[in-house]
């Protein structure tokens, strides 16, 4: 068990770290903003709720608890993912943002047009 609890962690971790590279590639590479750059399409289908990876990450991690016992190969799969969408959101937005740009910039909503 310990075992694969360490698995967990590493696998969970290394996805985390490829994800906010990722993030930050889009974000400082492609100067992609989401909260401005997809206001307009994404915003409109979520009327106007902004949707984090993290939050994807929290539904997948839940979804992975309540499978466990039927699926648990599937399962432990969607936690480790789960956890690299979170912790790569949580990263990103108080960590990388907070020391490049000094906000967060954690909107729960897409500014008004």
């Amino acid at each position: 068990m310990k075992n694969n609890n360490q698995r967990l962690w590493i696998v969970s971790t290394l996805l985390t770290a490829a994800l906010e590279l990722l993030t930050c590639l889009f974000r400082f590479g492609f100067r992609f903003e989401s909260t401005l750059d997809t206001a307009s399409t994404i915003g409109w289908l979520t009327c106007g709720v902004r949707i984090h990876h993290g939050y994807i990450g929290g539904v997948l991690m839940l979804a992975a608890s309540l499978a466990w016992a039927r699926w648990p190969r599937l399962s432990w799969w969607g936690l480790a993912v789960g956890l690299g969408l979170y912790f790569s959101d949580m990263m990103h937005h108080f960590v990388v943002l907070q020391l490049v740009v000094g906000s967060p910039e954690f909107d729960l909503f897409y500014p008004a047009q």
